[in-house]
């Protein structure tokens, strides 16, 4: 009974201990799984060639990054998914950085992004997918050929237009007998009366003329046309001529005329004076016609020419629109002021303008040329140059630098960097900037060192080995920087300034080097010196 018992616990135990070998296998088995697959997922620090094509932004990159850990992809492979080229991996808070591996970023707490191999790696051109697009409700409109009339508007002041202007004087001396027009600024009428003369000088050459006119002969019309001659010199018209001929009196009084429509602008004569040839009687300006006298700013100014169409209107008469056009430009600019003067030509039915009213003007130009026209809300004004955001076939971007000109009505001329039918952004391009991470890209674009960040940013130093010399950038594989809580890695340096860099400086060279993060989160060299071979040394912060 014994016996049987024992062998019967023998056995129970010897069960248990081989299921538990089992499962102990098979755990080991999982968990061997398991780390071979974190393994995978560790970022490296080995350097890419510098080139760069579109970013895989946000969650989407991401997503891709996941992906390649699993199937175990790395910088030089072919996404099996899109069919591109891997060329490196990046942060796109550091894009400076490049890993050859996917994993984690050292910097920020998210994944590395791919960077693909069918971008042009000069051109900052981005990709952002349509799903981001639509979230950030990004629109496009495009570049388009039409007029563009500058609103420019001005204010003056009416006064006579000076080449509408005539003057009456005495063709001979005389006595005034009547005077029509008795004050200045009376409106008169073409041909309307304005002063009778008495000329005695008259009555002399009349006399000798009818005289010779009345006697018989045949030989005397020589005689007769030298006495009209002397009519004409004396100042006699031909029609007074004619008159003395068909009437046969003498005629020794005249009544001077008014030559134009207009208004009394001088009088110089009353009755019973004794005016003498030559004398000027009346100044008569016309009406028709009138000048505006406008301050354009000089920033305006090289938009008018001669012949600008303008608009006007008063004040004085709210429902009234005159048009007109640009006569000149005076060579005068106010020194107070900065204004240049303005003259302007507007028609005046009704003589209902007169000088001294206030007038606002806006000037058009229907006859301005065709040019390049994109939304003014597309353009992005950097400070030291113009540039925008350029919508390309599936889902690109790139920024584009453009010379603009002429802006009005919400639309700006474009004279450079732009062709027709190419779409821009209109809206989102800074958010576009942020989730592309273009800001490496507008530092290439600035090319130029920043001096507030070289003067105030705290420098760090280190120890490196050169990878490559390139045109923009020095490639170094460094030891660890504490300063910034950096671990040895490979990574490109913006370049010195000039004179900074030692020459004949070549791959595999041992250097220590000093440098600062600009602005844009990139490293700057602002010092290199070679070094004998040895250890690296860690590095440090002023």
């Amino acid at each position: 009974m014994n016996k049987k018992l024992i062998a019967t616990v023998v056995a129970a135990v010897a069960a248990i201990a081989l299921g538990g070998y089992a499962g102990f296998e098979m755990g080991m088995r999982r968990g061997s799984g398991m780390a071979a697959a974190s393994g995978s997922a560790a970022p490296a620090t080995q350097g890419a060639p510098a080139a760069q094509g579109p970013v895989p932004q946000g969650a989407d990159g991401e997503e891709a990054t996941r992906r390649h850990i699993t199937a175990g992809l790395k910088a030089g492979d072919t996404d099996p998914l899109s069919g591109r080229r891997i060329l490196y991996y990046h942060d796109p808070m550091v894009p400076g950085n490049k890993f050859d591996k996917p994993g984690k970023s050292p910097f920020m707490d998210m994944l590395l992004v791919p960077v693909y191999a069918d971008g042009d790696a000069d051109s900052g051109q981005v990709t952002v997918s349509p799903r981001i697009q639509q979230n950030l409700g990004l629109r496009t409109a495009p570049v388009v050929e039409g007029q563009l009339a500058p609103q420019v508007s001005a204010v003056g002041s009416i006064a006579f237009n000076e080449r509408d202007q005539a003057i009456v004087q005495a063709r001979a001396t005389g006595y005034v007998e009547r005077l029509h027009v008795r004050a200045t600024l009376d409106r008169i009428g073409k041909g309307q009366p304005l002063v009778d003369l008495y000329v005695p000088d008259w009555v002399a050459a009349q006399e000798e003329f009818l005289a010779l006119w009345r006697m018989p002969g045949p030989d005397l019309a020589p005689l007769v046309d030298g006495a009209r001659q002397r009519m004409r010199q004396v100042g006699m018209s031909d029609e007074q001529i004619r008159q003395v001929e068909s009437t046969g009196q003498t005629q020794a009084r005249i009544t001077l005329t008014a030559p134009i429509t207009g208004v009394v602008v001088e009088l110089m004569v009353r009755e019973g004076m004794t005016v003498m040839a030559g004398a000027t009687l009346f100044r008569v300006n016309g009406l028709a016609t009138v000048w505006a006298q406008a301050e354009v700013p000089e920033s305006q100014a090289a938009l008018l020419r001669p012949g600008t169409q303008v608009q006007a209107q008063s004040p004085a008469l709210p429902d009234t629109r005159f048009d007109g056009k640009v006569q000149a430009l005076l060579p005068e600019v106010n020194p107070a002021t900065r204004t240049l003067k303005a003259r302007m030509e507007l028609a005046n039915p009704g003589g209902r303008l007169v000088p001294g009213m206030f007038v606002s003007m806006q000037f058009l130009d229907p006859q301005a040329a065709k040019v390049l026209l994109v939304p003014s809300e597309a353009v992005i004004q950097t400070g030291k140059r113009s540039v925008v955001m350029l919508a390309e076939d599936n889902g690109r971007f790139r920024p584009v630098e453009v010379e603009a000109g002429t802006e009005a009505g919400g639309q700006t001329e474009i004279k450079r960097g732009l062709q027709a039918g190419q779409r821009v952004v209109v809206s989102s391009q800074f958010l576009i900037d942020s989730e592309a991470s273009l800001k490496g890209v507008e530092a290439r674009l600035n090319a130029a060192p920043q001096p507030a960040a070289a003067s105030t940013a705290p420098r760090h130093e280190g120890e490196a080995r050169v990878e490559a010399v390139g045109k923009d950038a020095l490639t170094l594989s460094h030891g660890a920087i504490p300063s910034l809580k950096w671990g040895p890695m490979t990574m490109d340096f913006k370049l010195p300034p000039p004179g900074e860099l030692p020459r004949q400086l070549k791959a595999g060279d041992r250097v220590s080097f000093e440098f600062y993060m600009d602005e844009d989160g990139l490293p700057q060299l602002t010092r290199v010196s070679p070094k004998a071979a040895g250890p690296q040394a860690t590095g440090s912060q002023k």
